[in-house]
């Protein structure tokens, strides 16, 4: 990825993400790394975040008129301005901020296909206020945007061990009918791959099942139904898959240090446990897509914006993760 830009969508306004970027610039590892950051945001909403929180950084603004990516580098924020009028908007996340955060998100699409970059970081957003009932996730979202819906895979990575859930941001009741036997096995095929070529690992997949203990007394068992035959398929393509596993146990420490990632039948089922693992030491990544979708492991925070007290570790790495990319 060399000299191509990491595209950075701040995402909602009223959120700690302007203090962790800040806090991450200065980082010398992340202001040394040979890509240059490109910030897509409010340029008025950065300076009054850099004033209230006492950060001084100089601004290079562009624009798809001076776009010259051998002439920017990290000394300074290089910036995207998307115009967002703060003193009419309630200093609270609300459905108004809605129209900025699409034109940010159109803007760093635009900001991928110009300078064929690979990598979009984006802050979180409010699913409450921003994604309502029409995306369940910024995952779905991106997805949406790039004509890549359905074929969009979560994966939240960790050097350590990884998780994947088959659905994501679905309500249990509606999970049932999205787990199939070709989901499963595109989202494993997908994963291989990026672990393969990107991070040059051959990784082992370990699949729970959908039900406690992976048993069911119903006549129809979706482990015997779908999950199952799932696996058998990925054998045979030479990937290294085993299960189905209770996902009460696959967790503990000496049965999660077999596998690189734990393949889950739903969002919670596999989030909660590597989050209270890991805590921010992860990475959300969206594969997939014609660009990789990154996010730091954290959502807005309103009630912390302006204490200056944020954790930035999960944006560092981030960062980090953006130049293996390649």
């Amino acid at each position: 990825m060399k000299n191509k830009p990491i595209i950075v969508v701040a995402g909602e306004p009223y959120s700690i993400f302007f203090e962790i970027f800040f806090k991450s610039l200065k980082k010398k590892s992340i202001r040394n790394i040979n890509n240059p950051i490109i910030l897509v945001a409010s340029k008025n909403l950065l300076i009054k975040q850099m004033k209230a929180l006492k950060y001084k950084f100089n601004l290079k603004e562009l624009s798809f008129k001076n776009l010259n990516l051998t002439k920017i580098n990290n000394k300074k924020i290089n910036i995207f301005n998307v115009n967002f009028n703060h003193n009419k908007t309630y200093d609270k996340i609300t459905s108004k901020s809605s129209n900025y955060i699409k034109e940010c998100c159109t803007v760093a699409v635009k900001l991928l296909n110009k300078t064929s970059s690979k990598v979009l970081i984006n802050g979180p957003v409010s699913k409450k206020h921003f994604l309502n009932k029409n995306f369940p996730g910024m995952t779905e979202y991106f997805a949406s945007l790039v004509g890549g819906k359905n074929k969009e895979v979560m994966l939240i990575y960790n050097q350590a061990s990884s998780v994947s859930p088959v659905t994501t941001h679905f309500p249990l009741k509606k999970i049932f009918t999205r787990i199939t036997t070709k989901k499963i096995i595109e989202n494993v095929k997908t994963i291989n791959f990026f672990y393969k070529k990107y991070l040059n690992k051959s990784p082992k997949f370990a699949i729970t099942g959908l039900n406690p203990h992976c048993e069911s007394l119903d006549k129809i068992s979706e482990e015997e139904k779908i999950i199952i035959p799932a696996i058998k398929k990925l054998k045979i393509s030479k990937i290294k898959v085993y299960g189905p596993f209770p996902a009460d146990t696959i967790f503990l420490k000496e049965k999660l240090k077999q596998y690189d990632i734990v393949v889950g039948m739903y969002h919670d089922q596999v989030l909660t446990p590597i989050k209270t693992i890991h805590g921010f030491d992860a990475i959300n990544i969206t594969l997939g897509l014609p660009f990789f979708r990154l996010t730091p492991d954290h959502g807005p925070n309103l009630s912390m914006l302006g204490k200056n007290v944020s954790n930035p570790k999960s944006l560092i790495k981030t960062f980090e993760f953006a130049k293996k990319l390649k």
